[in-house]
């Protein structure tokens, strides 16, 4: 990107250095002179110049449209922490064996991570080929990096579809990577499809705070990138394999960071809402934070965890670790308890597809029991008790 001042057509007006934002105009013999260390070239002076006397030259888009059919295959980039596979690897490689069939493509996996027979179970879930960058230095993620390394695999080998978890990992260095390849990016999808006239990626996601579903595409740049809500999809089941993976020398990317990893300190809760198989969520209906205590006692007693609305969590009676919603966690557990909880789309939007919803709350008329399999209508405070008690009894 450049920008550039015509001095035959600057009348030295002054109406850029009073648009500029950035304090990056000055005059200089009544001429404009652009500091480009302060310009971000947001136009706001070509706009002002009534003489076009400034212009900005952008840069081609990366890919031309010509070279579009050259991208191929629906890539997952499959994430790892401490050595361990994500579960959100195996749910993309699910989604994406339907999206490579309905283009007659191949499915593969990105792996980036220590040497560990991660490459073997994602073969084994179904991927035709992994493209694995394995070092000991890449055990714990950092953005620099994988960034880095990410951005040559899809440079090199040009897949037309990649697909990411919308987890802290996915959502911290996805978009590097997008604007680096100078793509599109569509984050916290809960669609996805292949449009069967265009053959392009049809993207759904929330919009407006949840009230609309918007679906984008991304036409004219490669890959199509995504980033999807751990739990959204079924894992892809365990196979044979009989794939191939393709092993990248790390030394051959030359990853740089600036960023030393000297220890991991583990956070002060360790609570894993999306791998849990039972939540029991409590909302404002609580009516004061000690509530919480009763919610954590019901989910002793089924073995379960402590989940909660965006509205407890903002009025500070517990953690955002737990909160479940579209600003939250997506979970799919297979026993979800609603306790107090309403039922706004945004937290619908986190829990709906869990395997079995009970809903407990004092108004008949909450949208919650819309989507519970099983409603409960009463005080929590006196019904919970009586749950815990009849679960420490044996009772079913």
């Amino acid at each position: 990107m450049k920008i550039t001042v015509n001095l035959e057509k600057c009348t030295g007006c002054r109406a850029c250095v009073k648009a500029c934002p950035f304090d990056a105009i000055s005059m200089v013999e009544k001429k404009a002179v652009i500091d480009l260390d302060k310009c971000t070239y947001c136009g706001s002076c070509v706009e002002a110049c009534r003489f076009e006397a400034i212009a900005i030259e952008r840069e081609p888009a990366a890919v031309s449209t010509e070279n579009l059919e050259s991208y191929r295959g629906v890539w997952v980039f499959a994430e790892q922490r401490s050595g361990h596979l994500a579960r959100v690897a195996f749910e993309l490689l699910g989604e994406g064996r339907r999206l490579a069939g309905d283009l007659g493509q191949p499915l593969c996996a990105a792996y980036i991570g220590p040497e560990n027979g991660s490459v073997e179970s994602l073969l084994k879930r179904g991927a035709d080929r992994v493209y694995a960058v394995t070092d000991d230095s890449l055990l714990h993620f950092q953005d620099e990096p994988y960034a880095a390394i990410l951005t040559y695999l899809v440079r090199t080998y040009r897949p037309a579809i990649l697909l990411a978890g919308a987890t802290y990992i996915g959502r911290s260095f996805i978009p590097r990577v997008a604007a680096r390849l100078r793509t599109g990016l569509t984050a916290d999808c809960t669609g996805l499809a292949i449009d069967p006239e265009t053959k392009l990626l049809a993207q759904t996601r929330p919009t407006f705070g949840g009230n609309l579903m918007a679906t984008i595409f991304c036409e004219k740049n490669r890959p199509q990138m995504a980033t999807v809500r751990p739990r959204t999809f079924d894992e892809a089941p365990v196979g044979a394999g009989g794939g191939e993976a393709v092993r990248v020398p790390f030394s051959e990317i030359a990853a740089g960071n600036r960023v030393t990893l000297d220890r991991i300190i583990p956070g002060s809760e360790e609570i894993d809402l999306t791998d849990a198989e039972i939540i029991v969520s409590g909302g404002r209906g609580l009516g004061k934070p000690e509530g919480f205590a009763l919610i954590k006692g019901l989910a002793d007693a089924l073995g379960g965890v402590v989940g909660a609305s965006r509205a407890a969590v903002d009025a500070g009676w517990i953690s955002y670790a737990h909160q479940v919603g579209q600003t939250g966690k997506t979970v799919k557990p297979k026993l979800y308890f609603a306790c107090g909880i309403s039922g706004a789309i945004q937290h619908l939007a986190g829990m709906g597809t869990s395997d079995v919803i009970v809903a407990l709350n004092k108004d008949p008329e909450a949208p919650i029991f819309k989507v519970a399999n099983y409603g409960l209508v009463g005080d929590l405070y006196e019904i919970i008790p009586a749950l815990v008690k009849r679960l420490k009894q044996g009772g079913a």
